[in-house]
């Protein structure tokens, strides 16, 4: 991709980083190690954290010591569903905390192509009954328990919203789609091949796709809640906040996601930030247009508290 096409806050970082194959399955198994190296913050003066274990998964609880609010968010990392680790986000939890004093239970799932889906949504679906079953205990109230994810976790947010709105019962505050990816068929586009995308490309996109679904992507038939735009119906999601920078391969597939949301009654808010590549709020936190980024979704957030 052009490097003119970047915000200018953006260009020079964009330079050193490197597309990475992970259409190698040996690089794949790289970064799976090395993220597994991440160390994990392990808590300080102002937040508690905890590792839950689970049959098939773990939570990393971060609680802060002085809690502010009886919210809580549960939090899904991403990595294309085929690496990544909860350690990963440890940053981002804390920018949370420090601004909205909640509780913050992160996931540790299972990863394609050796579990493909569900393993992951369903550790996600774990996650979320053992925080509202724990409830009582951290302070939570259940009817405020947000759900939110980043890229593959962002997918997986909407893919837990849809499930647990089918299944019934007490549903999420909101979801949080943090540049989500949400649509295999993105893959079949060859305008976008072509374009080759900073940090994550198509060519990236059809391995996690294809890892993950344990088909080739864009398929004319897909599990159900395997891919969360290929939903008929958005109906009765909770309300969504949708960030995404406008270079990044998912910006099309989301701002159709968000503008379905609205079609079909659901309060969606959108945040496209120009010039801005996969993941940026991650990548350059300390930049203004992560900042803005963070401010409208703390927005959202308090919002929906007030």
């Amino acid at each position: 991709m052009n490097l003119d096409r970047a915000h200018p806050e953006l260009q020079k970082s964009l330079r050193r980083i490197p597309t990475i194959p992970i259409h190698y399955a040996p690089v794949r198994w790289l970064i799976s190690k090395l993220a597994n190296l991440v160390p994990g913050f392990k808590g300080d003066d102002d937040i508690e954290v905890e590792w839950i274990e689970h049959s098939h998964s773990q939570s990393k609880v971060y609680q802060p010591r002085n809690l502010q609010s009886d919210m809580a968010l549960l939090w899904i990392h991403g990595g294309g569903y085929l690496f990544g680790h909860a350690n990963q986000d440890d940053k981002l939890v804390q920018r949370v905390i420090n601004r909205l004093g909640i509780t913050v239970v992160s996931v540790h799932y299972r990863m394609a192509p050796a579990h493909p889906f569900p393993a992951a949504l369903d550790d996600c679906a774990t996650s979320w009954q053992w925080l509202r079953a724990n409830a009582a205990d951290l302070g939570v109230d259940p009817h405020k328990i947000l759900i939110g994810g980043q890229s593959a976790g962002g997918g997986l947010t909407a893919s837990l919203a849809q499930r647990l709105l089918d299944e019934g019962g007490i549903q999420p505050m909101a979801q949080l789609l943090f540049c989500p990816m949400l649509d295999d068929r993105t893959v079949l586009r060859t305008e976008l091949s072509d374009d080759n995308h900073f940090i994550w490309n198509n060519k990236s996109n059809r391995t996690g796709w294809q890892c993950y679904l344990g088909q080739e992507p864009g398929m004319p038939t897909v599990p159900e809640y395997a891919v969360p735009a290929r939903r008929e119906s958005l109906s009765g999601l909770p309300p969504a906040w949708i960030g995404v920078g406008s270079i990044d391969l998912f910006a099309d597939e989301d701002v159709a996601y968000a503008e379905r949301l609205k079609t079909d009654g659901v309060e969606c808010e959108l945040f496209v930030t120009d010039g801005a590549p996969h993941a940026y709020e991650s990548f350059f936190p300390d930049t203004n247009v992560a900042k803005a980024h963070w401010e409208s979704v703390f927005r959202f957030i308090e919002r929906l508290a007030a």
